[in-house]
């Protein structure tokens, strides 16, 4: 867009609009009164606001029928066009940033873009960026997985071997996490959800990014190395290679994706499981099936409502690809639920409590998940994801709390090779 000048909105203020066609066949600059902008059929849909205190460009979609100002930085000034009221919090010094509830790829604040700035490499807020490089929220809940999988071992509680394991397998989380958005910066940038990430921005270099998530997989794999034992390590190591060198690149090429991401999202409680006893037995291969499961209606509920992002980035996402299995894989999986907490206190894993306890939360995540099925739509998807994330903390919890003891399970064991 070419710049307006001042002097030509002075010579009628407030009374008219420079702004561009946004279409194919009309690129020229047109003008015309601003009570007018939203009557006219032939209104561009975007309009364009400079706002001098963030060096932020706002492209306002008239489409919705919101009006916008412009904003000269030679002055200082905003001059208003018929932007409502509840988005100015003072005029000529602040827009406000309330959010209106649209769709994704026409929200007006989801298409700001920032002017270029050289950036500038704060030490004081380098933690910060790291926290962010590493996404410390999906990190944290792929060690807490890891530590019920620990949890829940029919094992010895080592103190060390759990803190140890722990640290191994979140630096190698915060290494898998970075390295995935060092690969995906052109895509992230096309999308609202993540074009403000810390490389998309250029607050730390890419080579930087490399070398936080080089040291980090190497510090995490000798923690594990040193706390725990050589099979751990082994799925630790699968675990990153699998995230980073497999199912990054396959997002943009096959809805398998999703279920490959399940298994790198199943990995963790086995790994803790391992940490624990040394072994690969049936106990660990349930609670990894448990955590598989619940990833399909957890995130196809999630990525339903990012179709927009997703598509705009050529991701191939279940959602976007194929919305019909989507639903049906999310409802499936929602159901194998109820058959996985029943076998676990076959295998002798926990008591048959456990089955009892979790029968009504299981339940009621399929319920959610064939509303999600029936309707595919924003309400039904938003609350089977809100559902997920009480679910999983709850169903762990109710694992543990069922568990059979070490002496238990020993029993249990010799009475076992006793008849036999």
């Amino acid at each position: 867009m070419s710049d307006i000048s001042e002097s030509e909105l002075n010579s009628s203020p407030l009374k008219s609009v420079d702004y561009l066609r946004d279409s194919p066949s009309s690129q020229q600059q047109v003008t015309k009164n601003h009570h007018d902008i939203n009557s006219d059929p032939q209104t561009p849909e975007i309009i364009t606001i400079f706002h001098k205190p963030s060096g932020k460009i706002c492209n306002i979609h008239t489409e919705h029928q919101q009006n916008t100002c412009l904003f000269f930085p030679e002055s200082g000034k905003i001059y208003d066009v018929g932007l409502p009221k509840n988005l100015i919090k003072k005029k000529n010094k602040v827009l406000s940033t309330e959010k209106f509830h649209l769709n994704p790829a026409s929200n007006i604040t989801s298409v700001q873009e920032h002017i270029w700035t050289e950036q500038k490499l704060e030490l004081s807020k380098l933690h910060q960026h790291y926290l962010k490089l590493s996404k410390i929220r999906l990190t944290g809940l792929v060690v807490l997985t890891f530590m019920a999988g620990y949890a829940m071992a029919p094992g010895v509680f080592e103190i060390n071997a759990f803190l140890l394991g722990s640290l191994g397998t979140c630096l190698t989380s915060c290494s898998a996490n970075a390295i995935n958005q060092y690969f995906e910066v052109p895509f992230d940038s096309q999308m609202n959800r993540t074009k403000n990430r810390v490389l998309v921005r250029g607050v730390i270099s890419p080579l930087h990014a490399v070398t936080f998530a080089g040291v980090s997989a190497v510090l995490g794999l000798i923690a594990l190395a040193v706390g725990t034992n050589p099979l751990t390590v082994t799925l630790g190591a699968l675990n990153l290679l699998l995230y980073t060198l497999v199912y990054t690149p396959l997002k943009r090429i096959s809805i398998a994706n999703t279920w490959l991401g399940s298994i790198v999202g199943a990995l963790p409680p086995i790994g803790g499981w391992v940490a624990c006893t040394g072994t690969l037995d049936p106990g660990a291969l349930l609670v990894g099936a448990i955590l598989y499961s619940w990833q399909f209606p957890h995130f196809n509920a999630l990525s339903w409502n990012l179709r927009p992002d997703y598509s705009r980035a050529g991701y191939r996402m279940m959602s976007v690809v194929d919305p019909q299995l989507c639903k049906r894989v999310a409802l499936r999986h929602s159901v194998a639920l109820i058959g996985l907490c029943t076998v676990a206190p076959v295998i002798g894993v926990t008591t048959w409590t456990f089955s009892v306890d979790s029968l009504p939360l299981n339940v009621y995540l399929t319920y959610l998940g064939w509303r999600f099925y029936r309707d595919g739509d924003s309400n039904s998807s938003r609350k089977l994801f809100k559902f997920s994330l009480f679910h999983l903390p709850t169903l762990m919890l109710f694992l543990l709390i069922s568990k059979k003891s070490y002496k238990e399970r020993t029993k249990s064991k010799h009475t076992e090779t006793e008849t036999l």
